[in-house]
């Protein structure tokens, strides 16, 4: 089969179940990589499939991506997956007689010199198209094979060492006509292009890859690495500066779901609980059958969050992005107070505020407050200490305490008693750690001690923490 044959071949050659079943099992990968599609969605996409022409793979792509998601979010995982499930071709890609071929030497070796001319001729063309990922395919076949511990496979790495396409920018721009009297406007648009298409010829190459490594290894498997994580799903102690600035994008909605839930929980909580008394003396109106519930009046209290966050470096990312997240949900609650600690605690609450970018604020904590006491080593024994001494009055018993952190005192005194002591005051009193609950206690975690006062969750992705605080916080 070579490339341009449609996804039905493809898949008729493995789908027990014939198309539908591909497609369901298209939907399961969708799920289990976080994209919420239902029973409703999934027979759309069936009728779309029956009115489009399978043969014709990106309208098919665009077809059941308008009838799978809900969100643009979803769209790289979305990508990622379909690229596994209906991929371009099965096996080693076909080559025409009047498409590119990679150049070779008389000894029969790939020409490396006359290949990177020729990428760089097609990356300076407006529309090099299939011809740009037939080379992809083929530069994968004969570049990126490799002798693996279970056999033969393929590696973008491989495909790319020698061939470093990042290196060929001069190339490019001097055959989009770049030149010493182009304007300096127009030469960084230039330049900008230029790196969009080699990003582009890389990304074509990793999804060659990928496609091929499926073929032995099975898609389930590879889509389990190859493909990204929906934002709220990414560990937020491994997650890359790209991954972490989605996940502030994404904050404000995560945030809107969370007002949305406590406004829920407000609603049952004006209720007030069951008053058993009053609704023995009205059912006997009933013969004793309790048909009305009588409520006990409530007393809602005015609800206070004291945040008390590690903003050291080995957890910068969780702790910056459920700063974002408390900030934005500030008007929840009647009062918020935010203190930060490397070895040291300061109140920062006024570096957060509606005009102020997460960025600033965190340049200001370190610039302009007294976070860094010592050596700029987590101790949570003496954040804990300078907290209880400094602040007194920041924790009451109406205050919900809320600590984020992994726990880790660089084998310092935790000093247990004083935390025991905030907690004893605080209305309420929850820790949040964003490391695997196996890896509490082991090396200079004090995890496991700590949980023995205050409960502790674990919050490794912003999913975990949206769900955690969604039932902690006071209402």
């Amino acid at each position: 089969m070579v490339a341009g044959s449609g996804p039905a071949d493809s898949v008729s050659l493995d789908a027990p179940h014939g198309l539908p079943g591909h497609l369901v099992g298209f939907v399961e990968a969708l799920r289990a990589r976080g994209i919420p599609v239902g029973p409703s969605e999934t027979v759309d996409a069936g009728r779309v499939m029956t009115v489009l022409d399978l043969l014709d793979r990106e309208v098919l792509r665009e077809g059941l991506a308008c009838a799978l998601l809900r969100r643009t979010t979803h769209r790289a995982t979305f990508d990622g997956l379909f690229d596994l499930w209906f991929p371009v071709a099965v096996g080693q890609r076909g080559v025409a007689a009047d498409e590119v071929a990679i150049p070779h030497t008389p000894a029969g070796e790939v020409d490396i010199p006359a290949l990177r001319d020729m990428l760089a001729e097609l990356l300076a063309l407006d529309d090099p198209g299939r011809r740009l990922e037939q080379l992809a395919g083929q530069l994968v076949e004969q570049l990126g094979q490799y002798q693996s511990a279970r056999g033969p496979s393929f590696s973008a790495y491989q495909a790319l060492k020698e061939v470093q396409p990042q290196t060929l920018l001069a190339k490019i721009l001097a055959g989009l006509a770049v030149g010493p009297d182009t304007s300096a406007f127009d030469a960084e648009v230039a330049r900008r292009a230029a790196r969009q298409r080699i990003d582009g010829f890389r990304a074509a190459v990793e999804a060659e890859t990928r496609r091929r490594v499926a073929e032995r290894i099975g898609r389930e498997r590879v889509a389990s690495y190859g493909v990204a994580r929906q934002a709220e799903d990414v560990d937020f102690l491994r997650a890359s500066e790209r991954e972490l600035a989605e996940l502030r994008r994404s904050s404000q909605r995560l945030a809107r779901i969370l007002a949305s839930r406590l406004a829920v929980r407000r609603k049952h909580a004006r209720r007030g609980e069951i008053d058993l008394r009053r609704t023995l003396r009205k059912s006997m109106s009933t013969g004793g059958v309790p048909i009305d519930l009588v409520n006990r009046k409530p007393h809602p209290g005015r609800p206070e969050l004291v945040l008390l966050c590690d903003v050291s470096g080995s957890v910068a990312g969780f702790s910056n992005f459920t700063l974002l997240l408390v900030s934005a949900l500030r008007e929840q609650f009647s009062r918020v107070r935010i203190f930060a600690f490397v070895d040291n605690t300061d109140e920062v609450t006024r570096f957060f505020d509606p005009s102020t970018q997460l960025d600033e604020a965190m340049a200001k904590i370190f610039t302009e407050s007294d976070v860094v006491g010592f050596d700029g080593h987590s101790d949570y024994g003496g954040a804990l200490t300078a907290f209880a001494r400094e602040f007194p009055d920041a924790v009451t018993s109406r205050s919900s305490l809320l600590i984020l952190g992994d726990a880790r005192t660089n084998y310092r005194d935790p000093q247990l008693d004083t935390l025991r002591a905030l907690v004893g005051v605080a209305k309420h009193a929850h820790w949040l750690n964003p490391e695997p609950r196996t890896q509490w206690g082991s090396g200079d975690s004090a995890a496991d001690r700590y949980r023995e006062v205050i409960d502790m969750y674990e919050c490794r992705s912003a999913r975990q923490l949206t769900d955690v605080v969604s039932r902690l916080l006071p209402v």
